[in-house]
This record gives structure tokens, C-alpha cells and sequence, in this order.
């Protein structure tokens, strides 16, 4: 079935059943994304594993690619809610933004299969996929802000928490694509926090 509209419905404007049926096609996604990969995530599968009609789920998302980067946003922003319950670590602002992107790798790299499926969706020029990126980047960017100084400028801590989230990014678009290993990630991760951050520790 095609797409109701070229990015699917917007959230906002889903009823509470709609928005659960939502989630749970969200959640079905995660998980068979972590048991295969990106190609283990079929819609159908997805619909039968959800119990979502498959033309429902494409009034929500648009195509895999899009329901992919989604389930990223759900990731990231379940992320957020385990480092507003454990603040980050460390004695200076680089080590305790390290802290948090290190956070977020290693629930990554517990479920390689799943990161690449949605490493690959959220780079996809699909728009629907597209339309998540700022999503995940205002969660990744209000992660790190919490472990920014409070009096650091407000314009200073943005530019810095884009500046990481393309660094994150990057690193993790190179672990997928076998260009480099899980430990570059961690690596490229602590020399750019120290390079950035290390002035206002």
C-alpha cells in the first residue's frame, strides 16, 4: 500500500490509541532490527509482529527507511531519559560529555545489528528518514547539555553540542560501514570533547 503522505503522519496529532499503536510498531522495529539488521526490518514483518495493519503503518511512516529513523528518535530519546535519571560522570565538562556519548556507544555497540539498521535509515535522502534528523540531534544536543557548565554561554553550549553530535555521527557512520572498529569510535569521541571542551574545564 502506499504511503498516506510523503512523511506520514505527524505525532502530535495522533489520538492516545493511535499514538499506542504507534509505539508499538516503533518497538517492533527495535526489535527486529536487533535480531537481523536493517534487512530483518520488513513492513510486513513488522506488521505481524506489532498486530498493526499494514496500511496503518503506513499512514505513521512513510517507508522502512523513515519507520527506521524513528525508532532511532525513540532510542535517542530513551537515552535521554536514563541520563536525566543518572547525571553524567566526571569532575571537568569534557569528561562528563565523554561520559554521555561513551553512554550512548555502548548501548550501541550491545546491539551492532540494530545500529546499522538505523544508521543506514537515518542517512538515507528518503524524506520521511530526513525528517527525523533533527529529532535526533535535539535529543543527542539536550543530552549533552546537561553536562555542560551552567554558566557556559547558551550560544556556546549549542555550537559546541553540534559540533559533538556531527563527531558522534560520523564516528558511528564509520563503525557501520567497516571503515573503522568500535574502539575508534570511543577514541574519536574523547579527542574531540577534550579539543572542544577542555577550555572551560
Amino acid at each position: 500500500m502506499s504511503p498516506a503522505t510523503p512523511t506520514g503522519a505527524d505525532p502530535a496529532t495522533l489520538t492516545a490509541t493511535q499514538a499506542a499503536r504507534r509505539e508499538r510498531v516503533l518497538r517492533a522495529a527495535l526489535d527486529l532490527g536487533a535480531e537481523g539488521g536493517y534487512d530483518a526490518v520488513q513492513m510486513r514483518t513488522v506488521a505481524a509482529r506489532s498486530e498493526v495493519a499494514l496500511g496503518t503503518i503506513y499512514r505513521y511512516f512513510s517507508s522502512k527507511d523513515h519507520l527506521l529513523a524513528a525508532a532511532l528518535v525513540t532510542w535517542t530519546n530513551d537515552l535521554e531519559r536514563q541520563v536525566a535519571r543518572r547525571p553524567p560522570k566526571g569532575k571537568t565538562p569534557s569528561a562528563r560529555v565523554g561520559d554521555v556519548l561513551r553512554r550512548a556507544t555502548a548501548g550501541m555497540e550491545r546491539q551492532p545489528q540494530l545500529t546499522e539498521a538505523v544508521i543506514l535509515a537515518i542517512s538515507s535522502p528518503d524524506p520521511g528518514a530526513a525528517s527525523c534528523q533533527g529529532e535526533v540531534a535535539g535529543a543527542m544536543a539536550r543530552v549533552m547539555d546537561r553536562a555542560m557548565p551552567d554558566d557556559l554561554d547558551p550560544e556556546e553550549r549549542a555550537n559546541a553540542a553540534r559540533v559533538l553530535n556531527f563527531v558522534w555521527y560520523g564516528a558511528l557512520l564509520g563503525w557501520v560501514n567497516g571503515w573503522t572498529g568500535t574502539d575508534d569510535v570511543g577514541r574519536e569521541i574523547t579527542r574531540a570533547t577534550e579539543l572542544i571542551l577542555r577550555q572551560f574545564d
